[in-house]
């Protein structure tokens, strides 16, 4: 008895001498993102952080915790981070007419007619995604049947990729469009002296100026639902592109009031008001939200043929697309923010949009430097310009599925030669060493496991193309999983608090039932996020 007394006595010591914390993961594969892509057995988390990274023995001799997750040999990555998408306005969308994947003009309409009689007190229906390029023809429809149907109910309609909406003729009424009325950096489609409803970027700024603001229980609603989507697919950190100073004001107010978990990275849109507001104070950051960048218009989309090419479409004679502003103004707008701690992060999609912005950037860069100033989507790029990412340290923020949504017709506005420089994601990402992704989403699905493969095998959910499409611009895989981690998080200045687990670094991981790095090519969609934890706090 005695013997047994002083091991006793040391077992009680060592426990009492163990560090107490929150949260134990273990017997888990953890993915920790850190320089070396080193992958860990366990780790413990403390008041949200985690505290240690390490083996299984090291973890479960030196702490102990309220709580134990024997992993059972699971895959862990850190939370997920969308480098580009649209938080608020996917939750909107949440809550209007679902057109993704319609098949015609027709399919369309009759869901734009099942969503009203769902919905008969809404004063406006809208609704969004759909794709001409998806449709017989691939031409833009016209909105007679929608004034036939809604003669007294405006009704807006956005195509996929945000740059282009059809709406009824109550809604152009409301608005005051006329037909032969012109806009800079847009444009109002006529046929045969007639309004078509078609209105291309600009075009249709009117139409939702007209619309009423969301009360503020609608607003909840949104972003509520928003958020509950991107926990179940492993995303704990969004960067929302293009908000208002209100939309911020709001968002900040519901997450201090514990309503909102997500944590967001915004870019306010380019508008006076913004400039305004945000100018004189300068960047504001808490816990959940840092509002750091502007976001910039250069030009539309390559669907709408809104891009602005160096020469003209290949399918439209004469026509190069158009610049959303006047040229001065991304110059004068790029010295003003040149002497701030904003970021300039610009949409730029045809090969002339991005010359335009990569060499106003360098005006005012002026070599390298660590502003991270970034180009929002880089699609479409001379080969002559791709060094100009480089010599001024600009980062080209991708999306991997634009990439195979558009193959399907992107050579018939480019043609071969031009394609090559468009979705180049190796070329971009050899630029600076690193590549944020993001999806884009509600443009295009938000599912972080397609900008996978997207980005790894280069085919879309079909398997399409069977050779993959371009090849030689794709990522390998840890290149990608960086690509939405820690590379994301960079992209943001957010690479010291998210985007990897390392000690002193917020608790965001998930839980797969598959591994990134070993799945089957035809089993990455297929993968499923078990678990979410934002802060150490399972969100899903």
């Amino acid at each position: 008895m005695r013997k047994l007394l002083p091991l006793a006595l040391l077992l009680i010591l060592a426990s009492c001498s163990s560090h107490k914390v929150d949260t134990i993961v273990h017997n888990a594969v953890i993915y920790t993102v850190d320089s070396s892509f080193s992958v860990s057995e366990a780790m413990a988390v403390k008041d949200g952080l985690i505290v240690a990274v390490g083996k299984n023995d090291e973890i479960l001799s030196k702490y102990s915790s309220i709580e134990s997750i024997d992993a059972k040999g699971a895959t862990v990555y850190p939370g997920l981070i969308d480098a580009h998408a649209h938080f608020v306005g996917y939750g909107s969308s949440l809550f209007q007419v679902d057109l993704f994947g319609t098949t015609s003009w027709e399919e369309a309409v009759e869901r734009v007619k099942a969503f009203a009689a769902k919905h008969p007190d809404l004063p406006w229906i809208q609704g969004r995604g759909w794709d001409q390029n998806k449709w017989p023809g691939k031409v833009y429809p016209t909105n007679e049947i929608l004034n036939q149907l809604f003669p007294d109910k405006p009704v807006v309609l956005k195509r996929v990729d945000g740059h282009a909406s059809i709406a009824n003729q109550k809604a152009m009424d409301l608005a005051g469009i006329k037909a032969g009325q012109t806009v800079v950096g847009g444009a109002i489609e006529v046929k045969d002296g007639k309004l078509t409803g078609v209105l291309i970027d600009n075009g249709d700024d009117k139409v939702y100026d007209q619309m009423p603001a969301p009360t503020k229980e609608v607003y909840t609603q949104w972003l509520e639902a928003a958020q509950k989507n991107c926990f179940e697919q492993g995303l704990t950190t969004i960067t929302d592109c293009g908000l208002s100073y209100q939309d911020v004001d709001a968002i900040d107010a519901l997450q201090k009031a514990g309503k909102l978990d997500m944590r967001l990275f915004v870019m306010l849109s380019d508008n006076d008001e913004n400039l305004k507001m945000y100018l004189k104070k300068g960047p504001y950051k808490t816990d959940k939200l840092f509002v750091k960048g502007f976001k910039v218009y250069a030009d539309g989309a390559l669907g709408s043929r809104g891009a602005c090419l160096l020469q003209p479409y290949m399918d439209k004679a004469g026509w190069s697309g158009f610049l959303l502003r006047n040229k001065s103004h991304y110059d004068s707008l790029a010295k003003v923010l040149a002497a701030t701690d904003f970021q300039m992060c610009t949409h730029a999609i045809g090969d002339s949009a991005n010359r335009e912005i990569l060499n106003v950037y360098n005006k005012y860069l002026k070599g390298k430097n660590d502003k991270r100033w970034r180009i929002e989507h880089a699609q479409i790029i001379n080969q002559n310009d791709f060094n100009l990412f480089g010599s001024a340290s600009i980062i080209p923020s991708v999306q991997p599925t634009h990439a195979t949504s558009d193959m399907y017709w992107a050579g018939e506005r480019l043609g071969t030669e031009r394609l090559k420089g468009g979705y180049a994601y190796k070329q971009l990402l050899q630029q600076n060493g690193w590549l944020p992704l993001g999806t884009d989403f509600p443009v295009e699905d938000i599912s972080p496991f397609k900008t996978f493969l997207a980005a790894v095998v280069r085919k879309d959910a079909k398997g399409f193309p069977a050779n993959g499409f371009q090849m030689e611009n794709a990522l390998t895989r840890e290149e990608t999983i960086r690509g939405m981690t820690i590379w994301a998080a960079k992209a943001s200045f957010l690479e010291k608090e998210v985007g990897s687990l390392e000690s002193g670094k917020k608790a965001d991981f998930i839980f797969l039932d598959k591994d990134l790095m070993k799945v089957a090519e035809a089993d990455i969609l297929n993968t499923k996020v078990s678990a979410t934890y934002l802060g150490g706090k399972r969100v899903h």
